[in-house]
């Protein structure tokens, strides 16, 4: 029996239709985009909207910043003291019609050493980890291939 596949925060993605996307809301008061998500109300200075709707955000953005991860991220994360972990490559990603950066890993095999600031990278399904039975869906960046011209 394979392991239940489950996202690690239910509603910050998607893969309707087969294409993964990130979801965010949105405001329909005065147009501000976030993620993680909001359903409570606005979160836009001086706007005092509470009218809010699920916006799948662009697949698509540029490297903001990096880093190496040595260290054990926090829950959701699953990695207490006796799991396995090993270092990941850390992405803040640009999204510019949305205006915001989303941070996410680097998918498996990304390094430091692959990334520049501004390259083009997509979002892709990932996996965090496994626990009781359950694999741990998440979202990872992954650099775009350059096309030949």
């Amino acid at each position: 029996m394979s392991p239940t596949r489950v996202p690690v925060v239910d509603g910050w993605f998607s893969s309707e239709g087969g294409e993964f996307r990130l979801l965010g809301t949105g405001c329909r008061g005065c147009g501000a985009v976030y993620f993680p998500r909001e359903d409570a109300f606005c979160r836009a200075p001086g706007c005092a909207g509470t009218e809010l709707a699920e916006v799948p955000l662009s697949r698509r953005g540029r490297v903001w910043s990096y880093t190496d991860g040595r260290y054990r991220p926090p829950a959701p994360y699953p990695s207490g003291p006796e799991g396995e972990w090993r270092p990941y490559t850390l992405i803040a990603v640009e999204l510019a019609a949305e205006r915001m950066v989303v941070l996410g890993q680097g998918a498996p095999g990304v390094t430091v050493a692959d990334l520049v600031v501004g390259m083009e990278v997509e979002v892709v399904p990932g996996v965090l980890g496994a626990e009781g039975g359950r694999t741990l869906t998440t979202w990872h960046w992954r650099p775009v291939a350059e096309e030949a011209s």
